[in-house]
């Protein structure tokens, strides 16, 4: 437990910021969701849609410190190549 001022404050913030990127991390993963059921049916459109919807969120999360950059630019590039595998 944190003893000092500065530290239980630096307690409080750490906790409202998990909060914030726990909430992040949520919102980026339904959209994954959604591109991930639109391939497993087989919806070309739905899948495109669902895609574009999908790569702003989760860039957004790897600027807000939620996932490194590479981790969200390789997300993006196989959820990329399997939508463009369904289209041809």
């Amino acid at each position: 437990m944190a003893n000092t001022p500065s530290a239980k404050k630096a307690a409080r913030k750490i906790e409202r910021r998990t909060e914030v990127n726990k909430n992040r991390r949520s919102r980026m993963r339904t959209f994954v969701r959604k591109v991930e059921e639109a391939l497993a049916s087989g919806d070309r459109a739905a899948a495109g849609v669902a895609f574009e919807a999908a790569q702003p969120e989760i860039m957004r999360a790897a600027q807000k410190g939620v996932l490194h950059k590479n981790t969200a630019s390789r997300k993006v590039s196989r959820l990329a190549q399997r939508v463009a595998k369904l289209s041809a």
